[in-house]
This record gives structure tokens, sequence and C-alpha cells, in this order.
């Protein structure tokens, strides 16, 4: 009866955190359906007295935001397919160093998470400068080709690192060369980790301001994030506009993690039915 009753407080306890943290949200959407242009209201409401679908359409009339919403697709769709691969990658060459060269440089991609991305962008910028890139999108995918974040290298490292190396030196009697090492042996047991991976470089690109303020300057090459801050340089005080856009922008997000989170369950289950048997 104990454990039941403890099962039952710890599911109320995450129900509860999940309820908070989608509180956000829930106002953003719930602001959104007011009547375009009124005032900001001094109190919370939990429901709307009417229902303005308009807003998002006029979301559209006023920027445009479908180009936009293109432009940050395009970015995405090549952009996170290439972290993954490359960070990865570079994950599993880690593992296969000698301890030498793998501790000094793990320890130098644990510094790298410690240098902030303003003592970077100088450079940066001088790179897609020589190979012609600023002013296009390819100045926001490129960065994938690098693995996006040391952190994406060192998470599929510590994966790789976890699994027992007598795997690797099996495929390798058998005749498998790196490639097939990683493709086969080491990819499908880091899948937990590639989720992960792809829902924070999802989050890292889909919502990035910085980047395309610093190379990108024609109109028609601005992503979503821009085109949220010119609705708020528009009117200010204009907050069921300014939280339909948001809102549009955060359900990808939304959408993205709950796929994910199909994912990770069924591997989760999966693994379960496997050590069952």
């Amino acid at each position: 009866m104990r454990g039941r009753v403890a099962t039952v407080l710890v599911h109320l306890a995450r129900l509860g955190i999940a309820l908070l943290s989608l509180l956000p949200l829930y106002w953003a959407v719930i602001i959104s359906l007011r009547q375009s242009g009124q005032p900001p209201t001094t109190t919370l409401e939990w429901w709307p007295q009417s229902f303005h679908w308009d807003t998002y359409a006029e979301v559209f009339r006023t920027v445009p935001m479908a180009r936009y919403a293109r432009n940050s697709l395009f970015v995405v769709s090549l952009a996170l397919p290439l972290t993954l691969l490359t960070a990865s990658l570079a994950g599993f060459a880690l593992t296969q160093l000698t301890t030498a060269w793998r501790q000094r440089l793990v320890t130098a991609s644990v510094a790298l998470l410690l240098v902030p991305g303003l003592a970077v962008w100088t450079f940066r910028f001088h790179i897609l400068n020589l190979l012609g890139l600023v002013d296009t999108l390819w100045a926001l995918i490129v960065p994938g080709l690098a693995g996006g974040s040391p952190l994406f290298v060192l998470l599929f490292y510590w994966a790789y690192w976890r699994v027992p190396h007598e795997l690797y030196e099996s495929a390798r009697l058998d005749g498998a060369d790196a490639w097939t090492v990683w493709r086969l042996v080491a990819l499908p047991l880091a899948r937990p980790t590639t989720i992960a991976a792809a829902l924070l470089a999802f989050v890292l690109y889909w919502g990035d301001f910085t980047t395309p303020v610093l190379y990108i300057y024609s109109t028609k090459m601005y992503t979503l994030p821009i085109g949220l801050q010119l609705l708020r340089q528009m009117d200010e005080t204009n907050l069921p506009l300014l939280m339909a856009a948001a809102v549009m922008m955060a359900l990808p997000i939304v959408v993205f993690v709950v796929l994910v989170q199909v994912l990770f369950l069924r591997d989760r289950s999966l693994a379960n039915m496997v050590d069952i048997e």
C-alpha cells in the first residue's frame, strides 16, 4: 500500500511540474485569441471571452511570416542532419584514439564549452565572408559541419564510451572497417543519445536569433526569430499579434518534443522487453 501511495504521489508531482511548464504556452495561446489591437490586460485570463482566430492570419499580412518559416525549415532540415552526422562521427573517433590523445581532445572539448559565443563571432564572420556565404542561408547551415557545439560531440562520445569495447573488437575481427563499426554497432546502440542531440539541435537552430542578425542582411533571407522581432518593433503593445506569432514559432518545437518523447519511450520499452527475455 505504501508503495502504491508513493507511486501515485510521484506521478502527481510529475504532472504538476508538467502543468507548470505548460502554463506560459497556455497563456500565450489565450492572449493570442484576444482581439488584435486591444490593450494589455492587468489580470491573468484563464479563458478568452471570445475567440479571434483572425489574429493568426493578421501575422502573415503584417510581415512575410510564411517566407521566414520556409527559411527556418530549410536551415533546420539541412543543419540538423549535418550536426548529428558530424558530432556522431567525431564522438566515435574519440573513443578509438589512444588514451593520451583521447584525454587531450576531451579536455579541449570541455574547455571549448566555456568559451562564450561572442568570442568566435568575428572569426566565423571572416571565414564565411571568404567562402562567400555571408547574407545567405548557408551561413546558418555551415556550423553544422563542425558538429554545431562541442556538447553534441561529448554526448556521443560518452554514449559510445559506455559500449563494451569487446563489441567493437568483435566487429573488427569479422572484417568490419571503422565506418561499418560506427554505422552497424555504435550508432544503433546510441539511439537515445541521438534523439536527445536531435532535440537540442532542433531548438538551437529553430530559435537562433543572433546568427541571422550577424550574417543575414537581406530581408528575404530572414528566419522566424527575426520576423518575431520585426512584429515587436512595429507595435509592442499589440500582445495578441505578438503572442500569435510566438505560438506559431513554438508549435513546431512542441510537436518535435512529443515525437522525440514517443521514440524515446518506444526504445525504452524495447530495451525492457530485451532485458526480460
